[in-house]
């Protein structure tokens, strides 16, 4: 009968150590858990792109106050397998036309006339030296006087005109082209949110885009095709005059 108490009472100390040890795991597993959740800030206005900051404050670009972000679980793959950074496409802008005679853009503008020019002589070099002049107008663009909404479109067009650059600058001519497509609806999106004082036509080929067509916006309203250069320099027309 002893044998028989002492055999249950060792199993019964067995499983109070057992239970004891599965709530110390369950703890840290929630400790660990509760760690990897946490309250991020960023910057409203985007200035930064999607920069996150460990702490609450204000953005070091715009001076606005940082947002809390949603807390995640950093566990988790931040990442999608697959996810493609290269991909700029994005919903298409509704942006009435600003008639603001507004200089703000003029920089801009003269680094995009600068790469499409370059297109237009069939020079990747010319064309990666117009797009080192907009990434520099871009950068030295005074965001101060814009309004909160205004500010917040204005950033989603600078961030992709900037990739759009990127890619000109360091790539061959066929491939600059593709990126001087999508460029085009940035700095369109730009002259309509923003306005200018220059006087500019929007072009368009339809034949670019595997003859699907393109705009693109000239200084002059002789055309010149960038999308072909020499090789079909004439085609295409005038659709717009802005100013």
């Amino acid at each position: 009968m002893k044998k028989v108490i002492g055999v249950l009472a060792v199993a019964l100390l067995s499983l109070t150590i057992s239970c004891k040890d599965n709530k110390g795991e369950q703890k840290d597993e929630i400790h660990n858990e509760m760690s990897d959740n946490h309250t991020t800030y960023a910057c409203p206005m985007k200035c930064e792109g999607n920069k996150i900051y460990n702490e609450a404050g204000s953005c070091p670009k715009c001076g606005m106050d940082l947002e809390a972000v949603e807390a995640h679980n950093h566990s988790e793959a931040n990442h999608e397998d697959g996810h493609d950074h290269g991909n700029n496409e994005s919903t298409e802008r509704v942006i009435t036309q600003n008639s603001t005679k507004n200089t703000a853009t003029s920089a801009i503008l003269d680094a995009y006339f600068e790469i499409k020019n370059g297109l237009v002589a069939d020079s990747k070099e010319k064309t990666a030296t117009g797009g080192n002049s907009l990434l520099d107008a871009i950068s030295k663009f005074d965001m101060s006087k814009l309004s909160q909404e205004t500010h917040k479109e204005y950033m989603e067009i600078q961030e992709s005109a900037k990739e759009h650059a990127e890619h000109i600058v360091k790539s061959p001519i066929d491939h600059q082209r593709e990126h001087f497509e999508a460029l085009s609806t940035d700095i369109t999106d730009l002259v309509a949110l923003l306005g200018t004082d220059k006087v500019i036509y929007q072009d368009f080929c339809p034949m670019a885009n595997n003859n699907r067509g393109a705009h693109w916006l000239s200084e002059v309203k002789e055309i010149k095709n960038p999308y072909f250069g020499s090789k079909m320099l004439k085609c295409g027309s005038v659709k717009k005059q802005i100013n």
